[in-house]
């Protein structure tokens, strides 16, 4: 499956189905956390900063790519990321529609936000979460997922 996600700079990214996982370009060999958030859910909101923390600390060796997918438009989302300072890339559903039904089809997402979807630096899909976590299990697992690909 052939797909591809325009973040909120206008940057587009090729995303490739894998067996095992995904193939985004331009983010091979680093873990990955694909997050779909809402702009009007608490628990999604309240993960914001340590996601940005997470990032800040882990530049090089993370990518964290936030999909909007309650309803804001690109131009929101723009707004909502310039708000909340976020660092990490971030993604309206209307520009990964795509994706987003890969993802639904292949992680069994139901619906229910925050969706997790973390890779490993091959790009497999090592871990799955419905429901946030904390940002100590984040980085725990950020921890895990780097160890894999080696």
């Amino acid at each position: 499956a052939k797909m591809s996600m325009t973040d909120i700079t206008g940057k587009t990214y090729d995303v490739r189905g894998t067996e095992q996982g995904l193939d985004i370009e331009g983010l091979q060999g680093k873990v990955v956390f694909i997050e779909f958030f809402g702009h009007k859910c608490p628990p999604c909101l309240a993960s914001i900063p340590h996601m940005i923390n997470l990032q800040e600390k882990y530049k090089e060796r993370l990518a964290i790519v936030a999909i909007e997918v309650q309803g804001y438009t690109d131009s929101d989302v723009k707004r909502f990321v310039q708000e909340k300072g976020i660092n990490y890339i971030a993604v309206a559903e209307e520009k990964a529609s795509e994706l987003v039904g890969y993802i639904q089809q292949r992680a069994q997402w139901r619906g229910s936000i925050p969706f997790l979807v973390a890779l490993d630096t091959k790009g497999d899909v090592q871990y799955v979460q419905a429901g946030a976590l904390p940002e100590a299990s984040m980085e725990e697992l950020f921890s895990q997922l780097s160890e894999m690909g080696k």
